[in-house]
C-alpha cells in the first residue's frame, strides 16, 4: 500500500522556522522525483519545491526561493522541507507528492501568525 505521510506542521510566528517531513512507503522511493505543494484557503494548489532522484537538483517557487530548502534521505524513504523566515502568506496545507506516479499525502497544516 502506497503511503505518503506528512508531519511537522505547526503554528509559528512570522520570521520563525519549521521543518516538514514526508515519510514514504509502499513504493520504490529512491527512483522517483519528489515535490512539496501547498494550498491555502481559497487559492489554487501551488508547487513549492521539487527534488530529483539523487537530490542533486532542486527547484523552488519564486515565492519561497532563498527561504525554503527541500532535501531527501533515500535510505530512510524521507523527504523534507526546511522553511525559514516564514511569512503569513506561507500559511497553507503542505502536501508531498510523487509526480510521476501521482501519489499524494494528506498534508500538514502550517500557520504563520503573530
Amino acid at each position: 500500500q502506497v503511503r505518503l505521510v506528512e508531519s511537522g506542521g505547526d503554528l509559528v510566528q512570522p520570521g520563525g522556522s519549521l521543518r516538514l517531513s514526508c515519510a514514504a512507503s509502499g513504493f520504490e522511493f529512491k527512483i522517483y522525483n519528489m515535490r512539496w505543494y501547498r494550498q491555502a484557503p481559497g487559492k489554487e494548489r501551488e508547487l513549492v519545491a521539487h527534488i530529483s532522484i539523487t537530490g542533486a537538483v532542486s527547484l523552488y517557487a519564486d515565492s519561497v526561493k532563498g527561504r525554503f530548502t527541500i532535501s531527501r534521505d533515500n535510505a530512510k524513504n524521507m523527504v523534507y522541507l526546511q522553511m525559514n523566515n516564514l511569512k503569513p502568506e506561507d500559511t497553507a496545507v503542505y502536501v508531498c507528492n510523487t509526480p510521476t506516479k501521482d501519489y499524494w499525502g494528506q498534508g500538514t497544516q502550517v500557520t504563520v501568525s503573530s
